[in-house]
């Protein structure tokens, strides 16, 4: 005989679905619209950890560099009004990075609603281009169809975000209604014809390779497809900022494709008469600008593997699509062998050498390299370390000289949004506390989220930090120069000692200026980051010339002036 239901408030209601459906931690700006949901967090200090940011920005890069690391969706809760605003970047990066991510909103109540009432907004409109899908939850009783809808959508297909608003008088209301079953993701396999022509399509190319990216990447499905590249004789490249797709140890593993790659890498790719495009969508960075891989017609025979269908013809118009999501596909590829008559393998080893070639230092201006830096990174963090990363040219250093090993061990966000580093480095911690987490971060990117230092002390997170102290918008500059040489204007800001405000969060501060101090200050920041359970920063102060690997503004600027002439 079935229980009576029992009458909850909605914010009861709601809490218990995330409980149902496998919430662990909700990153938060607590606000009074949803004080039912805060209220009801009691009732689940066993299951689900609250975690109490500093700002709505830092809250939503947190829930999406959760949903990176775990596959299910990172869960945040924010606000109406400028909470929402605050939150929305975090939204943008889950869209483009194809992250499972749930944002909730407090929002006025329908009593007041369409009055313009305090801190309203219409949610459907505002983020209606950059979610998968966006709603109101307006009756109490609807919440468990609500948020078993909000985890199918989110994790389906191309995985991505789903903003939910919350009236008051939603969470407020009171209603006996049955909890929903936890939801079961829908998998995506590929055909036993599709494999066939796909294979049959690899075994008469000459010059093939393998493009990884996406998400839904497991350890299990790296492994397959790594069989799968050795036996079919295929370089791998991961696709922009997806360097956690695949072992860069690998003896397949050719690069990282995309802004910044090697000459070697983009002639490489140039040359290929197929592309195996897996997981990713293969976007502007990826194919740098659509050249590369070029759209909608490619130059290469074009196999194209995506979980969403929808995705497949509408940029590039493949030899071949196939729908299918990554572990699924992976796991079918193991089983597949090859029937190529000509050896594939000098292609697969020069690809490798050339890989290698990339990753030893290059010539920097200044007392300090930055190339030598990152090599030294690399050779210090054990293989399973996260290295995360913001936006600006700082981050070309550990996208080109760290070896990436696998999921969890990258945490970058596709779409370029500056913030994201620390935040996603404290959310990385959190979910693998004996793991080593490094984030990388330009002195005008860290400035952005700084105040999440104040997490970090409160949940004692024991992360490194390195800020790149150039003082200026770097990546800019660099455009600058390119487009309007000699002309540099509204482009430098003078910073704080980064040191002293890492001890004002109970932390331990470096200023590194030299090369040959940069391998004892980081031994230093690792030992107290693990020892005290705090963060430790190295402030970087370098030569700003140097702006990337192998190249300086001065060099830029010159190049420019002399097309001009």
């Amino acid at each position: 005989m079935s229980q009576p239901l029992v009458e909850r408030n909605g914010g009861q209601i709601l809490m218990q679905q995330l409980r149902i459906h496998g919430a662990r931690r909700i990153f938060m700006i607590p606000g009074e619209s949803y004080l039912p949901c805060i209220d009801a967090l009691n009732e689940h200090k066993d299951a689900i950890e609250p975690i109490v940011c500093r700002q709505e920005s830092g809250a939503a890069y947190m829930a999406e560099a959760y949903g990176k690391l775990t596959g299910e969706p990172g869960i945040c809760f924010v606000t109406r009004g400028p909470g929402a605003t605050n939150a929305s970047i975090g939204v943008h990066t889950a869209f483009q990075d194809s992250t499972p991510m749930i944002l909730f909103v407090g929002q006025v109540g329908n009593d007041f609603y369409e009055r313009e009432a305090f801190q309203e907004i219409d949610y459907r409109r505002m983020f209606g281009q950059m979610a998968k899908w966006v709603a109101q939850i307006d009756r109490t009783d609807r919440i468990p169809e609500f948020i078993a809808r909000a985890y199918a959508v989110a994790t389906s297909g191309r995985p991505g975000p789903v903003v939910l608003a919350l009236p008051e008088d939603t969470l407020w209301g009171r209603a006996a209604v049955a909890d929903m079953p936890r939801y079961q993701r829908s998998r995506s396999h590929p055909g036993a014809a599709d494999l066939a022509r796909m294979t049959a399509l690899l075994d008469v190319a000459e010059r093939p390779f393998l493009l990884l990216g996406g998400s839904g990447w497991t350890h299990t499905a790296i492994e397959q497809i790594a069989g799968f590249a050795e036996r079919f004789e295929l370089p791998v490249g991961t696709a922009w900022r997806r360097l956690e797709c695949f072992d860069q140890r690998h003896a397949n593993a050719a690069g990282h494709v995309g802004w910044g790659m090697t000459p070697a890498l983009r002639e490489r790719l140039s040359q290929a008469d197929l592309v195996l495009a897996v997981g990713t969508r293969m976007g502007e960075a990826t194919t740098e600008g659509y050249t590369v891989i070029e759209s909608p017609m490619p130059r290469p025979k074009l196999i194209h593997v995506y979980p969403d269908p929808c995705e497949l013809g509408r940029v590039f118009a493949p030899t071949q699509g196939i729908v299918a999501d990554v572990a699924s596909f992976a796991e079918a590829a193991a089983s597949l062998r090859p029937g190529h008559q000509v050896s594939r393998a000098a292609h697969v080893v020069q690809a490798r050498q050339d890989y290698l070639d990339s990753t030893r230092p290059l010539p920097s201006p200044g007392p300090l390299s930055l190339d030598e830096a990152a090599a030294c990174v690399d050779a210090r963090l054990p293989a399973d370390a996260c290295v995360t990363v913001g936006a600006g040219n700082y981050a070309l250093y550990p996208h080109r000289y760290r070896r990436f090993t696998g999921p969890g061990t990258s945490l970058a966000p596709t779409v370029g949004s500056m913030g994201y580093g620390l935040p996603a480095a404290i959310s990385a911690k959190l979910e693998n506390p004996g793991r080593t987490v490094v984030c990388y971060a330009g002195d005008g990117c860290f400035q952005m989220n700084l105040q999440e230092l104040g997490v970090a002390l409160q949940y004692r997170v024991g992360i490194v930090v390195l800020v790149f102290n150039n003082g200026m918008w770097g990546t800019i500059r660099a455009h600058q120069e390119r487009d309007f040489p000699a002309r540099t204007i509204a482009l430098t800001f003078e910073n704080p000692d980064f040191t002293q405000i890492i001890r004002g969060y109970g932390g331990h501060g470096e200023a590194v200026e030299r090369s040959e101090d940069f391998a004892p200050a980081l031994e230093r920041a690792l030992a107290f980051a693990d020892s005290q359970r705090l963060p430790a920063l190295l402030e970087i102060r370098y030569d700003a010339d140097g702006i990337a690997p192998g190249q300086t503004l001065s060099g830029i600027r010159a190049a420019a002036l002399a097309r001009q002439q």
